[in-house]
């Protein structure tokens, strides 16, 4: 066919050439037969010319030349051209006779062909399909197939032709029009070319007007059931494949606030929300419609509807029922049962209640640990029979003759009105008190009471009020319980006896100014049971106790105390300190006394010792001189005596020393010259002082210490005393040849050092007497004084000593004194 039309299009532009050349043709001969004329009158006139006229004519020969040249060229050519028209004659006929054979064998109108050449996008339609199709005449309007097939039908086809062009795929297809018209189409692959060829089926027109029949009496009954959706005031629509809005009633556009139901299809306004539109066309089937509850917003207040959507092969329909008031009664009563059930499983009461047909449906923590039983058993839902079956089986419930009879009336709750209570004594000891109350919907709640500590408290409380009359009736102590009325409760024999008054006159409901009179023989004072009457009685909010000691005319003393009593009431107790309140002024006395013979032995010490310091001084003076060669020399006795006489002397004013040391701290007038110390310098001062009397006692002293102790805030002739005492003391007892001790370090601001020796020891029943004064113990023990100055200067400086000792193993002495403050000198106290 193409071909055919290449043909004609080629004749076609030979003719028209072949008519312009003769028209050309034309004109020049209409020009050159005037000029002719022209030149054969001049020739026969014989007229002659001038210089311009004969150029004129030499001009005018030419042209006349060249137009008789171009008269015989085209005469030439017309007979080419009729030649050549002749030939294109026979080829067009030829065409036009394919074009028609063509043409009648495609004329059918049933029929309509699509080709596309190749690859490319620009087909070629022949034939045409009936209009009754719906089909487009128009060639590019043809191919929109989604505007007049329907859309399941085009879909498909649009895929089949791709892949027929793509893949050489043939297909046969089955198309519905828009129109309810069927069409067959068909898709081969020849020679390059792809044909797609759209079949009507006439054959079917019979049944399509039978259908048609059906389809008018399907619209009257949709049109009637439309007419009542529309009627009543629940949203319904219906929806297309697509999922648009085909229809909706008059609720439905109220609900979405559209003026009109077309207004609403048009603008395509949704009742539900995309994600609740999803839902519906993802879960909803053929078999199974949509059932759910669908929250939304209608004219700007939440609702809830009850949805129903039925799909089909045409679309899907649907259905919204209001049940806003509903929910939100259901809500309450949910958040009403839900605030129930949180209150009851904090109770400490066990709870459960049954429903209607006997079955658990809500039980609290409390029940689940009184009964034990399992949770996986009372999660799945156990009538109250199967439960008290269990129960009795697992030897939980009391015993009883018969257990069927007793049963049934545990269970006749379901259909009693009134509560049911019972007590129960399980075999475990407890007693519950059971309430069996029938709900109002339905069912039965039973409440268990444990009264197993009521009892036992009852029982405890009797037991204890007993016990307490006993214990009360029994003290030496005199108790008297009064109410806030003034009026006794109860009183023991002891508050009888130490008063001197009778049972009768203080029997329970005597008032306290009974008890006043009948006491007032022992004891009349203003302040005494008229301020207990003011106490037992006041109305303050706050009532005051008080305590002190009355003294009788019996020569009895008593301690009273006054106490209120969480009850309002108040118990006056009274104990006779006779005894020792006289042994308290006996010590009272005997202490004075002591304490004046400490003050007079202190002022003797000092005072002896200031005494006892110049003579022993001129003493030893007098020893000194006596040993120099000056006054003589000595024989070897008098100079033996002369040394026990020095050492005997500087011992004695050692100890005057120590003692006035000790004088002087008890006195409080001690104060320490704190200096800066070079702790290195003042090991090398004391081992140098100490070397002499450790020579003499043949022990080695040896020095722990780091050569970096730096310097130390303290007093340091105090310090001094320290160390020398300690060492003199630890020289005293270590063995002949044996080695002493002395580690020092520092420890932040604090000197710490010890001493220590191999001596026997020190016995540990008097480990802790070593510090008292005056206590020496073994052969050198000494005056006793030395280990109690170093107590008092190491307190002094706000430090502490230890001491750690074994028999036999040696003693070793600790002290930890720390760094003091240039800026203030601190006093003893």
């Amino acid at each position: 066919m193409k071909t055919g039309s290449s043909r004609r299009t080629s004749a076609g532009g030979k003719i028209r050439r072949l008519m312009r050349r003769l028209t050309a043709g034309s004109a020049l001969a209409a020009l050159a037969s005037p000029a002719s004329a022209s030149v054969e009158n001049l020739l026969t006139t014989g007229t002659i010319f001038h210089s311009s006229e004969v150029i004129t004519f030499s001009v005018l020969i030419g042209v006349i030349s060249a137009a008789m040249i171009s008269a015989i060229w085209l005469i030439r050519q017309r007979g080419n051209i009729e030649t050549e028209n002749r030939d294109l004659n026979a080829a067009l006929a030829d065409a036009n006779q394919r074009i028609s054979r063509f043409q009648a064998l495609i004329a059918d109108k049933n029929r309509r062909i699509v080709v596309w050449d190749g690859l490319s996008d620009k087909p070629e339609f022949l034939g045409l399909l009936p209009a009754e199709t719906g089909a487009p005449q128009d060639d590019r309007d043809f191919l929109a197939f989604g505007r007049w097939i329907k859309s399941t039908s085009a879909s498909e086809l649009e895929k089949a032709i791709e892949l027929l062009r793509s893949n050489a795929q043939s297909f046969d297809l089955v198309l519905e029009t828009n129109r309810n018209e069927v069409l067959e189409a068909q898709g081969r692959v020849s020679g390059g070319r792809a044909f797609v060829r759209f079949v009507a089926l006439n054959n079917l027109r019979a049944e399509l007007a039978d259908l048609k029949l059906e389809r008018d009496r399907l619209h009257a009954s949709l049109s009637c059931v439309q007419t009542m959706l529309d009627s009543i005031d629940l949203p319904v629509w219906q929806r297309g494949p697509d999922g648009n809005l085909l229809w909706v009633n008059h609720a439905y556009a109220e609900s979405v606030e559209a003026a009109a139901p077309a207004v609403a299809i048009r603008e395509g306004r949704e009742l539900l929300a995309t994600v609740a539109r999803e839902k519906i066309r993802s879960v909803s089937t053929y078999d199974t419609p949509y059932r759910d509850k669908v929250s939304t917003v209608v004219r700007g207040n939440r609702t809830f509807f009850d949805v129903v959507d039925a799909k089909s092969s045409s679309g899907s329909a649907g259905i919204a029922v209001d049940v806003s008031e509903a929910e939100a009664v259901r809500e309450e009563l949910k958040r009403t049962l839900k605030s129930h059930s949180e209150t009851l499983d904090h109770l400490a009461t066990p709870v459960a209640t049954f429903d209607g047909s006997q079955r658990l449906q809500f039980y609290n923590q409390a029940f689940q640990t009184l009964w034990d039983l399992d949770m996986g058993f009372l999660e799945r839902k156990p009538g109250n029979g199967e439960i008290l079956d269990r129960l009795r089986a697992g030897g939980k419930l009391p015993e009883q003759l018969n257990w069927k009879q007793w049963k049934d009336q545990a269970l006749s709750v379901y259909q009693a009105i009134e509560t049911q209570t019972d007590l129960w004594h399980l075999p475990n000891g407890q007693t519950l008190r059971v309430f069996a109350t029938a709900r109002p919907q339905g069912g039965a709640t039973w409440v268990f009471e444990n009264l197993t500590e009521k009892v036992d408290l009852e029982t405890r409380y009797n037991t204890l009020v007993q016990v307490q009359g006993e214990t009360i009736d029994h003290l030496s102590e005199g108790v008297a319980v009064f109410g806030p009325d003034g009026r006794i409760k109860l009183s023991n024999p002891a508050f009888r006896a130490l008063w001197g008054v009778s049972e009768a006159d203080a029997k329970p409901g005597t008032h306290i100014r009974a008890i006043e009179q009948a006491c007032i023989s022992s004891y009349d004072q203003p302040d005494g049971w008229k301020r207990f009457a003011h106490i037992i009685t006041s109305f303050d909010d706050e009532r005051p106790s008080c305590q002190g000691v009355l003294e009788l005319r019996t020569g009895l003393i008593l301690d009273f105390a006054v106490i209120p009593l969480p009850n309002a009431q108040t118990m006056v107790t009274f104990v006779n300190i006779t005894d020792s309140a006289r042994v308290e002024r006996a010590l009272t006395e005997k202490n004075e006394a002591l304490r004046l013979a400490d003050s007079l032995k202190n002022d003797f010490v000092q005072h002896v010792s200031y005494e006892l310091r110049s003579p022993l001084t001129n003493i030893i003076g007098f020893a000194d001189l006596l040993k120099t060669p000056t006054f003589g020399a000595l024989n070897e006795r008098q100079a033996e005596y002369v040394d026990h006489i020095s050492t005997s002397s500087s011992l004695l004013l050692t100890i005057v020393n120590d003692i006035l040391d000790l004088a002087t701290v008890d006195a409080g007038i001690v104060e320490l010259d704190l200096s800066e110390i070079n702790l290195t310098d003042f090991l090398d001062e004391v081992s140098l002082q100490m070397a002499d009397r450790l020579q003499e006692s043949a022990v080695t002293l040896r020095i722990d210490a780091p050569d970096t102790l730096g310097l130390f805030v303290a007093d340091h002739q105090r310090m001094k005393q320290i160390l020398i005492k300690l060492l003199t003391n630890a020289a005293n007892f270590a063995p002949d040849g044996s080695t002493i001790n002395l580690r020092c370090r520092r420890d932040g601001n604090d000197f710490v050092f010890s001493v220590s020796d191999n001596g026997p020891g020190i016995p540990q029943d008097i480990l802790d007497t070593v510090f008292n004064r005056f206590e020496s113990h073994g052969q050198h023990g000494g005056a006793g004084l030395g280990l109690s100055i170093v107590e008092s200067f190491v307190s002094l400086h706000h430090g502490t000593v230890s001491i750690r000792s074994h028999e036999g193993e040696g003693t070793e002495v600790t002290c930890r004194i720390p760094s003091g403050d240039l800026q203030k000198a601190e006093a003893a106290e």
